[in-house]
């Protein structure tokens, strides 16, 4: 196949959830067919080394950044958007250098198949141009924005986000709609899909993890150390842990004075940085390496209120064979039993509960640890992932023909 995959917002480095998921199909369909990555990047983006991690694939990207929370250009944005059928958060996606750039590859033929990599692609991409259309729906949009909404206390951003969650639903079931194939990242997504969609066709292809690097080193634990890991600019990360510190650790550290959580990730807010040391929390920041902290971590926690897609971070864990406690919102769309592969808890009492179990029992970590590892190990690697999302490419590409 000769395909054209449209990413909005950069891939290189690889330092989130979807850039991983992304990154490792792309590198995994480029070895059996020829493969254009049309995308973009931004100060903190490098698409030189992206080219160089991609040989196979001929790399082209424009310069762009996302406009931030409470910039002027966010504002600008937001006020436009209001005008357009799009929600903000596509709006801004709209990048007019990236469109052109599709629609000159697509005028110039040879392409057998379009990729929309995230909703945030679709704006730029013509659904019903000359070359079918694969929308690659990390997430299922609108449910994040619902249950931001649920979350939210103050009565008029409450308002603002229920009138956000509406526009996305409705660009949502027009992308998938236009789509020839909407490939979510679990089941549970699939299904709200298809549930919203219903005559849009929907598949499920999983998400993966690269099982030789993340893997268990020797390291030992720290008995009482505690760790999250993911990007702390993503609001849902952001809510989850100050939730987290807030509502869960005092109760940890009630039975377990010396617990210390350790937040790893970039672009951690003024708020988060804010906290003392002194209530057991150690922000990082950016690393070049989660691996450390995750290997010298009793457990591994995931406290998501918000959500959606599939944790790329929870399989990381499992593959290096580590206790997890997650809510029900953090495991979302995996293939994961509580009590066998991890320990489900959704309110702060339960929570602090499992976690300070876990913490006091060693063998029952090292039992999680080995049966996440040994089901990552099996089903999960990114080689058959991305051999299912290519079987369901060829697919698409059959029917078209």
């Amino acid at each position: 196949m000769t395909l054209l995959w449209v990413k909005v917002g950069g891939l290189w480095p690889v330092n989130t959830g979807g850039r991983i998921r992304s990154f490792h199909i792309l590198s995994e369909l480029s070895r059996h067919h020829q493969v254009t990555l049309l995308t973009t990047h931004g100060p903190g983006d490098d698409p030189q080394g992206l080219a160089v991690a991609l040989p196979r694939c001929e790399v082209t990207s424009v310069p762009w950044s996302l406009a931030k929370r409470g910039s002027a250009r966010f504002v600008l944005a937001l006020l436009r958007s209001w005008l357009s059928p799009l929600p903000v958060d596509l709006y801004k996606c709209a990048v007019p250098a990236l469109r052109r750039e599709v629609a000159r590859r697509l005028a110039a033929g040879g392409i057998d198949l379009v990729v929309a990599d995230f909703l945030a692609a679709a704006p730029n991409v013509s659904l019903d141009g000359p070359a079918p259309v694969v929308l690659f729906a990390h997430n299922v949009e609108h449910v994040i924005w619902r249950r931001l909404s649920e979350v939210e206390p103050r009565t008029w951003r409450r308002f603002l986000l229920q009138l956000e969650t509406r526009k996305m639903l409705g660009y949502e079931v027009q992308a998938c709609r236009g789509a020839r194939l909407t490939i979510a990242v679990s089941d549970a997504d699939c299904r709200r899909l298809a549930l919203a969609t219903p005559d849009a066709r929907v598949c499920a292809v999983p998400t993966g993890v690269d099982t030789a690097y993340f893997t268990p080193d020797g390291t030992r634990e720290a008995p009482s150390r505690l760790v999250f890991t993911g990007a702390m600019d993503w609001y849902p990360n952001e809510d989850g842990i100050a939730h987290f510190i807030e509502a869960i650790l005092p109760r940890v550290r009630r039975d377990v004075p010396d617990a210390i959580l350790t937040v790893v990730g970039r672009n951690p807010s003024p708020r988060l940085l804010a906290v003392p040391t002194t209530v057991g929390v150690r922000v990082t920041g950016l690393v070049d390496d989660v691996r450390p902290y995750m290997a010298e971590s009793a457990v591994y926690v995931v406290p998501l209120r918000v959500g959606g897609g599939t944790r790329l971070k929870i399989f990381e864990a499992l593959a290096m064979a580590k206790a997890v406690v997650s809510t029900a919102v953090g495991a979302e769309g995996l293939p994961l039993v509580s009590g066998k592969h991890f320990l489900r808890a959704d309110d702060p009492d339960g929570f602090a509960r499992a976690v300070v179990s876990l913490l006091r029992d060693p063998a029952r970590r090292r039992a999680l640890g080995a049966a996440g590892r040994r089901l990552v190990e099996e089903r999960y690697s990114w080689v058959k992932v991305a051999g299912e999302f290519e079987t369901r490419c060829e697919e698409v590409l059959a029917h078209a023909r």
